[in-house]
């Protein structure tokens, strides 16, 4: 299935190959309690394979904050048939998540809190660049301060 990207509104193609720099979900509910612990939001990244803008949004501000703040940061991939847990337990693949999370555009990056509930506005698409760190900044905080509400 082909997904649409959103570049400043508008839809673009995707292109091939892309580098893997954060690590894949595999259990969202012990990494959300390990994230949790760590007094910090689970980020989960949505990507779809060979999409420019998702490696620049994983290249150049996920994976960076990953390493620098220790943030925990995963990444589900559309199209993906590859296993992972569910904050509730059940076992489902990438694209089934990205389904039932209604995630419909390329990057998007979710961020969550106690009970797997989203904890603040997803960041979605890959318009305006030059904000783009502050976006993802903005709502790291906003989902931080969820946890100790």
């Amino acid at each position: 299935m082909r997904r649409r990207l959103l570049l400043g509104g508008i839809a673009c193609a995707t292109l091939p190959a892309r580098a893997a720099t954060l690590p894949a979900a595999r259990s969202l509910r012990d990494e959300l309690a390990r994230a949790i612990a760590a007094g910090k939001p689970l980020i989960v990244m949505a990507s779809l394979h060979g999409c420019p803008f998702c490696r620049q949004a994983r290249d150049s501000y996920l994976a960076p904050m990953m390493r620098e703040t220790g943030q925990p940061v995963v990444q589900l991939d559309s199209g993906s048939r590859a296993s992972v847990i569910d904050f509730d337990g059940a076992g489902r693949t990438h694209e089934e998540l990205l389904q039932r999370w209604d995630v419909r555009v390329f990057p998007s990056v979710l961020f969550f809190g106690r009970g797997g509930r989203e904890a603040a506005p997803r960041l979605v698409g890959a318009s305006l660049p030059d904000y783009y760190g502050f976006y993802l900044e903005e709502r790291v905080r906003t989902a931080t301060a969820a946890l100790n509400r």
